[in-house]
């Protein structure tokens, strides 16, 4: 856990400290015997009462941070201008764990990323981890917040948009230090760490998660330690997650009479069980095949070579339907699509058709 290696540093801290202040007394006890009179007199008092204090200090000052760390602080609920100044002046890690993030609304955008940018260049890590809009907790999410007219699926969309922008214009130097990940599970704790302190709370039925009360914590904290071993078990979880960069575009390679052309990374959705890829960024001509490899979790995930088909208004899933969650994931750009329909080969290996969901969304994987 990340907080021994501060608990650590503070009880060296202590140790040196308190090593100081005895060798220091040990110099005045020294001189008080080696001298007469008054000052041999002084020298023994101040002596003693440094050996007291360096004494108290090792004892006492790790029970008083203790003290410190176990303190809860609570607050009626977030503070997005606060939790943004505190960005500001992170250098170590900053990590937020939620369905998706209002610092990446319109009112808060720019402050956001703005700070982010200096937190990694003040040298911190920055880990985000949302819920994946594709997957079943996220509609149900959305049916608890019906009252509030909140569609999840479509808030995180959004926010991959803007930190998909985003990561693209970070220098390579800053941009291993930001990532962000979807993770497939039922959200239970909200959680938006600075450094060592950090905002927790738990998802409410019906409510908003930013508009009920948020405990500040140490993370050394018993509290603290929940919610990192809650963090990590989901980031590490393979089957479970999956990162921005996968969840975005899909790897193909393009084949013509059986050679392999070029690699391109090319947006995708899967709608039905089908797989579809935009090929607006090369043009396609003649027989091409491409070879893809799936974000782990799509259905027929494992590499195989596709031809490419025009989705058309007669397909059982319609041309405008596809085009509808193209649009959805990566928003109504000005650009034409070239969407094309990845097809398996005859005798090849098909891609099996998932039962639907209650989204009856594109999974984006």
């Amino acid at each position: 856990m990340p907080g021994w290696a501060d608990r650590g540093g503070r009880q060296r801290r202590a140790f040196v400290v308190g090593g100081v202040l005895l060798t220091v007394a040990a110099v005045m006890l020294l001189a008080a015997w080696r001298s007469t009179g008054f000052l041999s007199d002084l020298l023994l008092n101040l002596g003693s009462s440094v050996v007291l204090a360096a004494i108290s200090y090792v004892i006492f000052d790790p029970l008083f941070e203790e003290a410190r760390r176990a303190r809860v602080q609570e607050h009626l609920s977030f503070d997005q201008r606060a939790f943004v100044t505190r960005l500001h002046r992170s250098g170590r890690r900053v990590r937020i764990l939620d369905t998706w993030t209002i610092l990446l609304e319109r009112t808060h955008r720019d402050e956001t990323l703005g700070a982010v940018r200096t937190a990694l260049a003040n040298g911190a890590q920055v880990q985000l981890l949302l819920l994946d809009p594709d997957c079943t907790a996220a509609q149900q999410r959305s049916e608890e917040l019906e009252r509030q007219r909140v569609d999840v699926p479509r808030q995180i969309r959004t926010n991959l948009r803007h930190l998909a922008a985003f990561q693209s214009t970070l220098d390579p130097a800053l941009r291993h230090r930001l990532q962000v990940r979807l993770y497939d599970a039922s959200p239970s704790i909200q959680l938006y760490q600075w450094d060592g302190r950090a905002l927790i709370s738990f998802f409410p039925i019906g409510k908003l998660s930013f508009n009920v009360p948020q405990l500040e914590v140490d993370m050394d904290s018993p509290w603290g330690g929940f919610v990192h071993a809650r963090f990590e078990e989901l980031w590490e979880h393979e089957q479970a997650t999956v990162n921005l960069e996968r969840y975005w575009s899909v790897t193909v390679t393009l084949r013509h009479d059986g050679s392999d052309v070029v690699e391109v990374p090319v947006p995708y959705v899967t709608v039905d069980g089908q797989h579809y890829v935009d090929c607006g960024s090369f043009r396609v001509t003649g027989p091409l095949t491409v070879r893809a490899v799936l974000p782990p979790r799509a259905p027929g995930a494992a590499p195989a070579v596709f031809g490419l088909a025009e989705p058309a208004d007669t397909d059982r899933t319609p041309a405008a339907t596809v085009k509808r969650h193209f649009d959805q994931k990566y928003g109504r750009g000005d650009e034409q699509r070239a969407i094309r329909r990845l097809v398996p080969p005859p005798g090849g290996p098909r891609t099996p058709v998932p039962r639907s969901t209650a989204a009856g969304d594109a999974h984006g994987r």
